[in-house]
């Protein structure tokens, strides 16, 4: 098909279609592999399970283990169909009501997210972080680049709910905190998004937070409003003012490809209605180190009592549960 005459013809067109073959390829690939990997297994265990060689036995349950794993991480591919499941992702999140032990533990999920990321090879980059009046932080967006980034990251989207003793309080009371996550498909420049510029209202401040002394002496920070819809993003991660521009420009063309996307579907899925009700209630999970320890999904009713290990970054099972859960229609 690629070897017609006409195929370049619109070059955008040429690019998404072999974009997609490739995808389609290396996920038959994929599958070939464990098919393989599964008649090797079976004819090593006939031959074991015959001479009765208890040491190569073992070795076949821990590589059965292993296959298990991967075949899961296969099926949970497949779930993630959609076009923007592929794409990077832009994280952002925020602290609820609750003052500085709210935003302790916005820092807390930062820190959560960051080592989950680097578990799983993801690459990450703070562009704009607003540190909290005491202590943690109010708001924080990163960036998530990585192979469907965006399809493992949706599954994070709501509100999140901390319930402790705070470090904050001198009378050692228990305390309830929420923050909210929100993440939205970066957009690449083969996805055009009308921005006139007359629409925007752009703005340059002094950074603050982390960063140096530099971020502080120079107004190399960047908000852009977008006037017809009311978004606002910013960014403040660079020295350079033309550079915070422009990363606040993707981040603000995501934003507006996820609203024309909400647009054209005719029902709300379950994760934008959670983005629009932060609310007591509303949490998609809990997060409980007093009376008890305790991590819960209430989505997919998933818990676990190792609380510190979760906090650390290790909340795959919750996002496969999720996703498997939510099936390969849902974006």
């Amino acid at each position: 098909m690629s070897a017609g005459k006409d195929f370049w013809e619109d070059q955008d067109k040429a690019r998404q279609i072999l974009q997609k073959k490739t995808q389609l390829s290396d996920k038959l690939e994929g599958w070939q592999s464990l098919e393989q990997r599964i008649v090797e297994m079976e004819s090593l265990w006939e031959i074991a399970a015959e001479e009765k060689d208890q040491p190569v036995l073992d070795d076949i349950a821990r590589e059965l283990d292993a296959l298990d794993s991967d075949v899961r991480n296969e099926e949970l591919k497949m779930m993630l169909a959609s076009e923007q499941d592929v794409m990077d992702a832009i994280v952002s999140i925020h602290a609820g009501a609750g003052g500085t032990e709210a935003q302790d533990w916005v820092e807390m999920l930062l820190r959560m997210y960051l080592r989950w990321a680097e578990k799983n090879n993801f690459k990450t980059s703070i562009i704009d972080y607003l540190p909290g009046d005491e202590a943690g932080i109010k708001s924080v967006t990163f960036t998530l680049e990585g192979e469907y980034a965006y399809g493992y990251a949706k599954a994070e989207i709501g509100i999140h709910r901390l319930v402790r003793i705070s470090p904050f309080d001198a009378g050692g009371r228990r305390h309830t905190s929420f923050a909210s996550v929100f993440v939205y498909p970066e957009v690449d420049d083969e996805i055009k998004i009308d921005i006139r510029d007359e629409d925007l209202r752009i703005d340059t401040f002094r950074a603050g937070g982390k960063g140096g002394q530099h971020v502080n002496k120079t107004d190399s920070a960047v908000r852009i409003t977008h006037l017809p819809t009311g978004i606002v993003v910013q960014c403040q991660n660079e020295r350079s003012q033309h550079k915070n521009k422009s990363m606040a420009m993707k981040y603000l063309k995501s934003r507006l490809y996820e609203r024309e996307l909400q647009q054209k579907n005719e029902k709300l899925d379950e994760e934008n209605k959670q983005k629009k009700d932060i609310a007591w209630g509303s949490q998609i999970r809990s997060y409980v180190l007093h009376p008890y320890k305790l991590v819960k999904d209430h989505r997919t009713n998933l818990e676990t009592g190792n609380t510190q290990r979760v906090l650390d970054g290790d909340i795959d099972d919750f996002i496969q549960a999720y996703l498997m859960n939510a099936g390969p229609d849902r974006s």
